[in-house]
């Protein structure tokens, strides 16, 4: 029924002008839209919903992520622009905060200024 529907994916912020700078000078969204109520984002195939929280409880897993095409070349890019890579303890990250998953994929953790935990994936197993 929804498979060929475009997805809107949704993030919690409690300041939206500080979500516009980062998502946008940081990560290199385009901005679609602002409202009081959130800010829109043009995100590949699919749109990224900023959405204005009075308060926040950020969770300790990933809760949205990009698929890249090559994820030493985008963590570079990201670490270079100022955004730190998370690293957890019990995986086996290089210096990069870069983890090689069983099969072989690439994975790597950030944070946006909510602490919302982001992800960067290359597959590799394909």
């Amino acid at each position: 029924m929804l498979e060929s529907a475009e997805a809107v994916a949704f993030l919690p912020s409690e300041d939206l002008d500080r979500s516009v700078k980062y998502f946008s000078e940081r990560l290199e969204l385009p901005l679609l839209s602002r409202s009081p109520f959130a800010c829109v984002f043009s995100c590949g195939p699919s749109t990224l919903r900023v959405t204005k929280v009075d308060e926040l409880r950020p969770q300790p897993f990933t809760v949205f992520g990009w698929l890249v095409a090559d994820l030493v070349g985008t963590v570079q890019s990201l670490v270079a622009a100022g955004t730190s890579m998370l690293q957890y303890e019990g995986l086996d990250q290089n210096e990069a905060g870069i983890w090689t998953t069983p099969s072989g994929d690439l994975v790597a953790w950030f944070e946006d200024p909510d602490h919302n935990v982001l992800s960067l994936t290359e597959l590799v197993s394909r």
